[in-house]
């Protein structure tokens, strides 16, 4: 097992198409799993347990033509240093454009959205959110802010916790992933509203253990498996409906949380297009 940013492995699976390495993509952003499967990266297959997912893991695979399947669900949003924000006598940031305000310069830290999937859900969330105008205007606001664009997307959370920024954005479930380890981390839902991630799960096309890959899904949606998240200081809400969600996990019904558009975010050209756009105009700007 590899350990790779959704768009690290989405790059790999891509760039080892005639030779695949690996035999399942599991977790990560469902965009780029969306992606993979207009690309034939990936292939169909439907578990056995398909009837006993949640309607948000369904239609994931649905829209992909059961070459995914979801298996968890997290918000989007961001967390802070409670002792640093204090240190620092900042005030407590509670919405998307609270971040873009000139007193958190230089206290903010977001994965690149080229490698991160979490930045990615972040971009497509800006425009949703604000329009795709409004959007871009937020991500050249916060990237004035930015002291790092990090490359995997949780790793901004985990600076906050070890005091390296104040502020990381990142899904929710990482947040509590830092607060239950005992750092000074507290999540933030914000107030305009957010988006979220169904994260997939994939059997990459010319897999070289095709049952064995299939044995794999089957296993990572039971209830034996799920279960076992929070052991793995996962906090997500588990696709299986049998299976509880986390008592530590951020309780997403309290969540405001926009109609997220997979299917048009999940496309290679609106990835391509939007990803291009923020190089040229965000990451290009001095700050």
């Amino acid at each position: 097992m590899t350990r790779k940013s959704s768009g690290e492995t989405f790059a790999q699976i891509k760039a080892e198409r005639k030779n695949p390495k690996g035999d399942v993509w599991w977790g990560g952003t469902g965009d780029p799993h969306l992606q993979a499967a207009e690309e034939e990266l990936t292939v169909e297959y439907k578990s056995k347990l398909f009837d006993k997912l949640h309607p948000w893991s369904q239609k994931q695979a649905e829209q992909a033509g059961y070459k995914t399947v979801g298996i968890y669900m997290g918000a989007l949003g961001f967390g802070y240093n409670t002792e640093l924000l204090a240190k620092k006598g900042l005030p407590e940031p509670k919405c998307w454009k609270d971040l873009i305000k000139p007193e958190y310069k230089g206290e903010v830290q977001i994965a690149n959205p080229n490698s991160s999937g979490t930045a990615y859900t972040t971009l497509a969330t800006m425009v949703q959110l604000f329009g795709e105008e409004g959007g871009f205007e937020f991500m050249k606001g916060l990237h004035k802010n930015v002291n790092q664009y990090t490359k995997s997307g949780s790793a901004p959370i985990k600076a906050a916790a070890r005091g390296e920024t104040t502020i990381g954005i990142v899904f929710l479930h990482d947040v509590v992933t830092q607060a239950v380890k005992g750092f000074p981390i507290k999540a933030v839902a914000p107030c305009e509203g957010t988006g979220y991630e169904i994260g997939s799960m994939s059997i990459i096309k010319g897999a070289r253990n095709m049952e064995s890959a299939k044995t794999w899904v089957d296993w990572a949606l039971s209830p034996d498996a799920q279960k076992l998240m929070p052991e793995a200081k996962a906090y997500q809400v588990p696709s299986n409906m049998s299976v509880d969600p986390p008592k530590e996990a951020p309780k997403v019904d309290q969540i405001k949380l926009i109609d997220y558009d997979f299917a048009k975010y999940g496309s290679s050209a609106e990835r391509k297009r939007l990803l291009a756009k923020w190089d040229k105009e965000v990451k290009a700007l001095p700050r």
